[in-house]
């Protein structure tokens, strides 16, 4: 019996001491507790309300489907957690204005706690964030329209270590050894070429330049001249030493440029402005019985609700660049595809296609992709994942180069006149790439 019971107490000792190592061995050794969180969280300011309300409403709306879609799938798998955490993203509405979308951008980290910034939006808008981005050392995927003027503004700011952007650039060509080195169609200066080479000879090549006295419009300025002169089209730039067509956000007048341009025979109009600025200038110029053959208008032409509003017939063969359209053979995530997006966009908000729902839908596949090839939350492994990201996304294949950007295709669009309800359509009139057909011919000179 005495034999027995010391087997039992020797036994049950043992598995005292097994039980002790199991749970205080793993903390003595100094072995990681790693409990994972409930879930990621994203975070943006928008330009929801404001002179860029309407680029603002198609960017909420793309990250949303984006984590939208992400979820339906369980969420992003976390390799350091053994698995998928779902997706939460924070929007808060900066009121078109960079110094709001600053101060919010640090309530984000402070009061919202998120994980990364999925940010968008006018390049002093995405430079405001990517400062509290840099600041917090926070990975910041970022789709801020042209490379040149956001460049210029990280320059400014000393450089952004944190800051990812994805777009196209106005005449800067890809770096060497990047995989769009020699392309065409990944800057502006490649459209111009194509597209004006058509129809230049059928013109007298003189050309006028307009811009709102912002960042955007300055930027676009100031990188036009000389990817217009790199054309080698022997064309005039009327009234640019002056800087004739740059005025003022609050301009309600615009009838002295106007009639510098008529003096000079202007016949190509070429710019960047708020759809507002821009409708206010054209109103003047059909008074004034100013008609170009070529009007291309960046920033003003991209929105349906833009262009309805300058009245009449004014956006009749207006032409702007093609950010994004459902007919790009592109992938999203999962089974979603560019037209169903497109059609998800249409049956949520009752409008037409808006051409930054891909833009900021591709900007939460690509982070994604960052995160679960990182393997964890941390911000200096999911940095250096962004910086090996080849990735095909909605929008088109996403590289990022030593600059931290990545370059997007672009193809030219104009409005035309339809008989339906909506007025007014933005087909494809120029590409230069096989996966982005063009839709319908050019009209020249516009009606």
């Amino acid at each position: 019996m005495k034999r027995l019971w010391h087997k039992v107490v020797v036994v049950v000792a043992i598995l005292v001491v097994m039980v002790l190592l199991v749970v205080l061995l793993p903390g003595c050794a100094g072995a990681p507790q790693v409990t994972a969180p409930k879930e990621i969280v994203l975070g943006n300011t928008l330009l929801l309300t404001g002179p860029g309300a309407a680029f603002g409403q198609g960017m909420a709306f793309g990250l949303k489907a984006g984590v939208e879609d992400i979820n339906k799938l369980g969420g992003i798998y976390i390799k350091e957690y053994s698995r998928k955490l779902p997706v939460r993203v924070v929007i808060l509405d900066n009121e078109s204005d960079p110094v709001k979308a600053g101060t919010l951008a640090e309530d984000l980290v402070l009061k919202e706690k998120i994980n990364f910034f999925v940010t968008s939006g006018w390049p002093p808008l995405s430079a405001a964030m990517a400062n509290v981005a840099e600041k917090y050392k926070i990975p910041n995927v970022c789709f801020p329209g042209p490379f040149e003027p956001f460049d210029a503004l990280r320059q400014a700011a000393g450089g952004w270590k944190h800051t990812w952007i994805s777009g196209f650039a106005l005449g800067t060509p890809a770096e060497k050894g990047y995989w769009a080195e020699g392309k065409a169609g990944y800057t502006m200066m490649d459209l111009w070429l194509g597209f004006m080479g058509q129809f230049i000879n059928q013109t007298n090549k003189k050309v006028g330049v307009f811009a709102s006295d912002d960042a955007d419009g300055r930027g676009w300025y100031g990188g036009f001249p000389g990817a217009l002169k790199g054309l080698g089209m022997d064309i005039e730039l009327v009234g640019l030493q002056k800087e004739l067509g740059v005025a003022p956000m609050d301009t309600t007048d615009f009838t002295s440029i106007i009639r510098e341009w008529k003096d000079n025979n202007v016949e190509i109009l070429i710019g960047n402005a708020p759809a507002p600025w821009f409708g206010t200038m054209m109103r003047q110029a059909a008074s004034l019985q100013f008609k170009p053959n070529i009007i291309i208008a960046e920033r003003a032409a991209m929105f349906y609700a833009d262009i309805v509003s300058w009245g009449g017939d004014l956006p009749w063969g207006v032409t702007a660049v093609v950010e994004w359209l459902p007919t790009i053979k592109a992938s999203g995530i999962g089974d979603t595809t560019p037209v169903s997006l497109d059609a998800r966009w249409k049956a949520a908000s009752g409008q037409p296609t808006h051409m930054l729902v891909g833009g900021t839908y591709a900007q939460v596949q690509i982070l994604a992709d960052a995160i679960e090839r990182a393997g964890t939350l941390k911000a200096d492994a999911v940095t250096g994942a962004l910086a090996k990201t080849d990735l095909m996304t909605i929008r088109g294949r996403n590289v990022y180069d030593s600059h931290q950007f990545a370059r997007w295709p672009v193809c030219f669009g104009q409005w035309f006149k339809t008989d339906s309800a909506q007025k007014w359509e933005f087909k494809v009139i120029f590409s230069q790439h096989d996966f982005y057909p063009t839709t319908a011919k050019p009209i020249f000179p516009i009606p």
